[in-house]
């Protein structure tokens, strides 16, 4: 029974480790456990904590070097929170992601627009190119036929 219960505390210890990691409560080693903090950034982040509880996730990116819109999106993902709050896209950054998708749309767009373009001028091409072959098989007919009427002629 004993054993169970220290399986049980060992496996919610394990789950717990890999939970959120509230920036104002940390350690130096949580920090640099997540993916793209190292020594360098997690004493930067307890620093700048020193001075302060970080209010929300505007404030750390404002305080602490080398943290940024891209990079605490990243963090987030990776588990940490600033007072238990995820990191949300900014309106200047979905305002961006916003005109990237109509840029690639409009490129889209016109992409197809020229493809069909090209498709109609080589439509049009053959289409010349077949009339000119009629022209030219109504002229060898022609030409035969006004051959064949003279050769009979000179006997």
């Amino acid at each position: 029974m004993l054993k169970k219960i220290l399986v049980l505390l060992a496996m919610l210890y394990a789950a717990a480790s890999f939970a959120a990691v509230d920036v104002n409560k940390a350690s130096a080693a949580e920090l640099d456990g997540l993916k793209g903090i190292g020594p360098v950034m997690s004493k930067r982040i307890i620093d700048e904590r020193k001075k302060g509880d970080f209010k929300n996730w505007g404030d750390l990116i404002s305080r602490v070097k080398g943290i940024g819109e891209g990079s605490a999106a990243k963090l987030s993902s990776e588990g940490m929170t600033v007072k238990g709050e995820e990191f949300k896209a900014t309106k200047a950054e979905k305002k961006a992601e916003k005109k990237a998708a109509a840029e690639e749309k409009k490129e889209s767009k016109a992409e197809k627009k020229e493809e069909k373009k090209e498709a109609k001028a080589e439509k049009k091409e053959e289409k010349s190119a077949a009339k000119e072959s009629r022209k030219e098989e109504k002229k060898e007919d022609k030409a035969a036929a006004a051959a064949k009427p003279a050769a009979s002629a000179k006997k």
